[in-house]
């Protein structure tokens, strides 16, 4: 078995041991190379289940928790999911197999640009990918039939609440300090909204406005 083989079934079988169960979030995975999205310096750390820095300030998360945020999405393959947080590109595109189309939105110019160039190179046609200040989520397209936010808000956003088809799934991670976060999954109903709180998780905060870059 070469080197490269051998990393992507250590790679799989981590993810396993930390939950990642559902066969076709595996499937898109194993399909998507973390190692395209990492640069530089961190490059040969592209298989390890770790957050790396990328740009701009910000990370890529550890795959772990891209396969348990992915899970709790549930995607069904007619899907139009909107992400919030754009970063390396990696998250999208795990979604862009299970997903019908993908919307990502990224405060950041400069990781919109790099994330784009990855997807063109990866052949992966079914992405948009938009400079936008992600809170106020995407209107022109809205509802989303799946919300997936990458950065923590103290609350669930309500535009993106309201951005949810009836019946739509978002995940995003809800926490006043990088110290104290939660992964919570929100599901639109009738009624209104239902949360589960899923595990303590770290991300960086979600921020109005646009990037500087």
């Amino acid at each position: 078995m070469n080197e490269t083989a051998e990393r992507q079934m250590q790679f799989l079988f981590a993810l396993r041991q930390r939950g990642v169960t559902d066969k076709r979030v595996l499937e898109a995975m194993e399909k998507v190379d973390r190692g395209a999205f990492v640069k530089g310096t961190f490059s040969e750390r592209a298989y390890e289940d770790m957050p790396l820095p990328i740009a701009c300030g910000q990370t890529i998360s550890q795959p772990s928790v891209v396969g348990l945020m992915t899970q709790a999405l549930d995607v069904q393959p007619r899907d139009k999911v909107l992400e919030i947080g754009t970063g390396s590109g990696y998250q999208a595109a795990v979604l862009s197999h299970l997903a019908r189309r993908v919307y990502t939105l990224d405060r950041h110019k400069r990781l919109v640009t790099e994330a784009q160039k990855v997807f063109d190179d990866l052949g992966l046609t079914n992405i948009t990918t938009l400079p936008a200040d992600g809170s106020r989520g995407y209107p022109e397209q809205a509802p989303f039939d799946r919300i997936l936010v990458t950065a923590a808000a103290e609350d669930p956003p309500g535009p993106l609440l309201a951005e949810l088809k009836m019946g739509g799934i978002m995940v995003v991670p809800v926490g006043q300090s990088d110290a104290v976060q939660h992964l919570i999954k929100v599901t639109r109903t009738e009624t209104g909204y239902d949360y589960e709180e899923l595990r303590p998780v770290r991300f960086v905060p979600l921020i109005e406005g646009m990037g500087q870059d």
